[in-house]
């Protein structure tokens, strides 16, 4: 029966969005994917899209794939920029990757409008502020 299947619990990876100041002193935002476990995680792929809707009409954009490799304990890897415009939609990011021999993974999302100054929390392993989904 489907409900006596349990599929482990993933924890200890998280995704962060983070103000950056670029080449031409303007801010971005950059997304991060955070392994905050104690043992090395691989072949970690990152699916991005963002949907929601508009006066009634539904709105996705582009669905975006990232491989990252490999990630050691403790680690973060930047996934990719967000743009502005997209912080009224919900921003999807499934972060897939390999632990221990088994494939794990964890959708997290941003929900509109949550991107923003208000929200920020420091991130010590980024040493800046941003907005965690842990």
């Amino acid at each position: 029966m489907k409900k006596d299947i349990q599929p482990p619990k993933v924890e200890d990876i998280a995704v962060a969005v983070v103000p950056e100041i670029n080449e031409q002193n303007e801010q971005e935002w950059g997304v991060y994917v955070l392994n905050f476990k104690s043992t090395k995680i691989t072949g970690v792929l990152v699916s991005s899209q963002g949907y929601g809707e508009i006066e009634g009409e539904v709105v996705k954009t582009s669905q975006l794939r990232h491989f990252l490799e490999d990630m050691e304990a403790g680690s973060y890897k930047k996934v990719e920029m967000i743009m502005e415009n997209t912080f009224f939609l919900n921003n999807q990011y499934w972060v897939s990757f390999w632990e221990d021999g088994q494939m794990l993974d964890k959708k997290f999302i941003f929900l509109p409008d949550s991107i923003q100054e208000a929200n920020l929390v420091m991130i010590p392993m980024l040493d800046a502020k941003g907005v965690v989904i842990r």
